[in-house]
């Protein structure tokens, strides 16, 4: 089961990768009240994700430097959009 939930993290890392979500559309797509498959919260616990207010946008969803190593490890080849995710870092203001 772990490799799904794995697979299924690097989707979810890929999906944000791009831009800062809100956070209300990121648990609404990946939020499962299924214990066997508890992405958000593993990605979560692993500090793949963080979380940051902005001022008119609310809460956002950002893929954290760790997050980005991670996806970078182990998703080959990098999609375009991956690959220009890479500037970006989540951990920044």
């Amino acid at each position: 089961m772990s490799e799904i939930v794995d697979s299924l993290i690097l989707d979810l890392l890929e999906w944000i990768a791009p831009g800062p979500r809100p956070y209300s559309e990121v648990l609404e797509a990946w939020r499962t009240s299924c214990p066997r498959l508890p992405v958000w919260e593993d990605a979560n616990e692993r500090g793949f994700i963080t979380l940051r207010n902005q001022a008119g946008q609310g809460r956002l969803v950002c893929v954290s430097d760790a997050g980005m190593r991670y996806l970078l490890d182990h998703r080959s080849p990098p999609s375009p959009t991956l690959s220009d995710a890479v500037q970006y870092s989540g951990d920044q203001p």
